[in-house]
């Protein structure tokens, strides 16, 4: 990387690559991609006293390279308006809508999407999935909402990403005819949501063949979401919760 960022920075995006690298392994695991499809990211934090590096920096998946193929040496480095600052292969095609969300989201860390087929079988739908399972309201805290029609090739997808989640509690959105995306303070967050959002879609599926559903109160949602944020786990300071027991 260029020589304009200290050690400190340097440091945490390496840690970033590792992090990353590692997450991706959990998408095809959870069998949420196929092929090449999908990509993590996550922002590089650092002190600003450490210098440059500051919430400006972000690792992704590099494009078109198979799941078995990825290491954090092949992770690629991007700033906020999407650039390569270093690695040796063109970042991921998302790459714009990732950074346009952490330009504009700033308490957003990691950003994952993938075309998982419940979700995604949703989003050519252009429904929100109804907030239908207790789970969605600890999770979403309500529906899962659906997002606007954007080609890939810009920052369109970040727009409507932001757009839709700016104001609403759910870390997911379902693209019109494309599939989810997920965020989160960091990337394994992200990882989570994308893994929950696929699972709840295919369960609601599923609920809505055997015959109408029947939602939760908004007066519930927002005590389960309140408990689960923010009491539920080993400490409310560092929610970070494994399973849901």
């Amino acid at each position: 990387m260029t020589t304009t960022y200290t050690r400190p920075v340097l440091d945490e995006v390496a840690r970033a690559r590792e992090v990353v690298a590692r997450l991706h392994a959990e998408l095809p695991r959870w069998g949420l991609v196929v092929w090449t499809a999908g990509n993590v990211s996550q922002r590089v934090l650092v002190d600003p006293a450490s210098g440059p590096g500051l919430d400006d920096l972000f690792v992704i998946k590099p494009s078109g390279v198979t799941y078995d193929e990825l290491t954090p040496e092949s992770m690629v480095v991007c700033d906020l308006d999407g650039h390569l600052v270093d690695g040796d292969r063109a970042p991921s095609s998302d790459t714009a809508a990732h950074a346009y969300v952490y330009r504009n989201l700033p308490d957003v860390g990691g950003v994952v999407h993938t075309h998982s087929t419940y979700a995604t079988a949703w989003a050519a739908r252009a429904e929100p999935i109804p907030c239908v399972l207790t789970m969605m309201a600890d999770e979403f805290g309500g529906d899962v909402p659906v997002g606007p029609f954007a080609l890939i090739g810009d920052d369109s997808i970040g727009r409507g990403i932001v757009e839709t989640l700016r104001d609403s509690r759910s870390p997911a959105v379902l693209m019109r005819n494309h599939g989810p995306f997920t965020v989160g303070r960091d990337a394994r967050a992200a990882v989570k949501a994308a893994v929950m959002v696929e699972e709840v879609a295919r369960t609601v599926h599923i609920a809505r063949q055997l015959g109408p559903t029947v939602p939760i109160d908004q007066h519930d949602i927002d005590s389960l979401y309140a408990r689960y944020q923010h009491v539920y786990g080993q400490s409310p300071a560092a929610h970070d919760p494994e399973d849901r027991s």
